[in-house]
């Protein structure tokens, strides 16, 4: 039975007036497909599909694999619909845009737009020397830009990892799959395995569900810029309030980074939630501090200089975004 808990829909399935190519990815909460529009044009269609919950045999629909965990999953699908409602009010160049969502197969489905690039986890496992300073205070600056909104929607992202942002071929930075919907799945039901990623989940996301704010994800963006200077994962938070072991970064970057940055990430990643960043604007400011920008300036309009000096081919992001080309011309899906 297990084998068949996570079974896709079939490639060229018709989905509505989507039809499904080929999965791109499979969760123990979701499948994640492209798929094209009536148009051709392409989109990633996520399906609320928890293997704990719900089977699908031969079919397209979903089932329910036992009683008791009906209630469960109606109380994710509502929050999995009302969480892509809510994406679909945000329209925000850093963060993967809804653009439909939908009822079909006894379950809901999130049409997204389809990204084009590579993770910055692939980056990291490909060309970690080349990330700097500036291309790590950049990047991070633009993703903050798109994470103030989903904030200032009273949304949390809650899945924030190198796995989950990626940069396109134009070198910008989008933040893609938010956790939240999951989140509060597996705080109404405690039997479900929690659905966070380890070295990345900020220390309340293990146990005071009371405590989750803007600085839980700023916990997750600390973690994703230590494994950008380090190329490890953090130590788990939960382990480290039993015994601290995270390892310093003075002693994993194996470039010439400031105190500053350094200090940056390690505030970030502080335990005690009171003692991180309380908001993406006050990490944005933070990390645009020593960016050689002019402090008479707004973080907006710094951020706009910013863009600028990534759409350069001659920056590292912005020659990111170029090898990306001439990598996706060579067809990487």
């Amino acid at each position: 039975m297990a084998t068949q808990s996570n079974q896709p829909l079939q490639d060229g399935y018709q989905l509505q007036n989507y039809t499904i190519e080929k999965m791109l990815s499979s969760g123990g909460f979701s499948i994640v497909y492209l798929a094209r529009d009536e148009n051709g044009t392409p989109v990633a269609i996520k399906e609320y599909l928890p293997a704990a919950l719900v089977i699908r045999g031969g079919g397209a629909d979903v089932q329910i694999n036992s009683d008791e965990n009906l209630a469960v999953f109606r109380h994710g699908l509502k929050c999995f619909f009302e969480e892509g409602r809510s994406l679909a009010t945000i329209s925000h160049p850093n963060i993967v845009r809804v653009e439909n969502f939908f009822r079909a197969n006894e379950t809901v489905y999130m049409v997204m737009q389809y990204v084009r690039g590579r993770t910055l986890q692939f980056h990291i496992q490909r060309h970690r020397l080349e990330f700097t300073e500036s291309f790590i205070r950049r990047m991070f600056t633009h993703l903050l830009n798109g994470l103030r909104e989903v904030h200032a929607n009273k949304l949390l992202h809650l899945d924030i990892k190198p796995a989950n942002i990626y940069i396109t071929m134009e070198g910008k930075p989008v933040l893609l799959d938010f956790g939240a919907a999951r989140q509060a799945l597996t705080s109404d039901a405690p039997k479900l395995r929690p659905m966070y990623t380890a070295g990345y989940a900020a220390p309340e996301q293990y146990r005071n569900f009371d405590q989750l704010g803007p600085w839980s994800d700023i916990y997750a963006v600390g973690a994703a810029m230590y494994c950008c200077i380090s190329g490890i994962h953090p130590q788990p938070a939960n382990d480290r309030e039993l015994e601290d072991k995270l390892e310093p970064l003075r002693g994993l970057a194996r470039q010439a980074y400031s105190n500053d940055l350094i200090e940056i990430v390690e505030w970030c990643l502080k335990l005690d939630h009171l003692e991180r960043p309380q908001s993406a604007f006050e990490l944005q400011r933070a990390l645009l501090r020593d960016f050689s920008v002019n402090p008479e300036t707004t973080v907006e309009e710094n951020v706009e200089e910013a863009d600028a000096m990534m759409a350069a081919p001659e920056t590292t992001l912005g020659a990111l975004g170029v090898r990306l080309k001439a990598t996706l011309n060579r067809k990487i899906f």
